[in-house]
């Protein structure tokens, strides 16, 4: 024992229990042997240590949550523009799908039109002989059809 507290004693600077400051939460009892002091401040000082090392992972758990909030926040805004995006395709679809709905209905007008033309061509190259009055005939015809007479096709 005489020896460790030898040892310790040329390690420190000053012989006093009290020169060495502890933390502000503890102090030495009256009477505490030196053996048992230095025992407690060993202790103390890893207890310390640890507190310290805890707590500079507590700033680091701060800082990993700031950043966290960060790119929460950024996570936020690309799922707003990919609202955004979705959005915009869906109305680019819609407005594709009815002009592909508008071009189908014309392309049926345009052959029903040509067939009507077609139907009006066959019946005057080969209705009555030439020697009769042909009757004009007008059927019923709708979209472009109408619009078109026979004076246009010849």
């Amino acid at each position: 024992m005489v020896q460790l507290e030898a040892d310790i004693t040329s390690i420190r600077s000053g012989s006093s229990i009290t020169s060495i400051n502890l933390p502000d939460y503890v102090e030495h009892t009256a009477g505490v042997s030196r053996v048992g002091a230095l025992s407690a401040e060993a202790v103390i000082r890893d207890y310390e240590s640890a507190a310290k090392e805890i707590e500079a992972m507590g700033t680091e758990l701060i800082d990993a949550a700031q950043k966290c909030e960060a790119l929460t926040a950024q996570v936020h805004d690309a799922i707003a523009f990919m609202r955004e995006t979705a959005a915009g395709y869906r109305e680019e679809g819609r407005k594709i799908f009815k002009r592909i709905e508008e071009c189908a209905l014309f392309t049926e007008d345009v052959r029903k039109t040509c067939e009507q033309v077609k139907r009006r061509m066959t019946d005057v190259s080969f209705g009555p002989s030439s020697d009769e009055e042909l009757a004009p005939q007008e059927p019923e015809l709708t979209g472009i059809a109408a619009k078109v007479t026979m004076s246009e096709i010849r």
